[in-house]
């Protein structure tokens, strides 16, 4: 998608600090990090949300998450919470599924 910034930080238009990249899937560090350690972790494919998951696509899900435990272990987190938003009211401001890796002291309790 032209208007998403997921996808142009995909196709190197917008640059990142790049933690894990593979050929489906990529990482990078948020610019505006909530925690000492805060990763996002997408799809190199424009899927909207959870949701909007067709069933060819689940495969792919599956990679992004496997992708997290990985990243988790290149980082050396001991512990860490793993969030995605779905829809407007589940408070998803960026329209590509994305995941965030968030670690480190304090993190505030559910």
């Amino acid at each position: 998608m032209s208007d998403c910034i997921f996808c142009k930080i995909v196709a190197g238009v917008i640059p990142n600090t790049t933690v894990f990249e593979d050929d489906q899937v990529l990482a990078f560090r948020d610019i505006d990090p909530k925690a000492e350690t805060h990763i996002l972790v997408i799809p190199k494919q424009h899927i909207v949300n959870l949701a909007s998951v067709q069933a060819h696509e689940w495969p792919l899900v599956q990679q992004v998450l496997q992708s997290i435990k990985r990243i988790a272990e290149q980082e050396n987190l001991a512990g860490y919470r793993v969030i995605t938003n779905n829809g407007e009211q589940g408070g998803q401001e960026v329209f590509h599924m994305h995941w965030h890796i968030l670690a480190g002291k304090n993190l505030p309790g559910f």
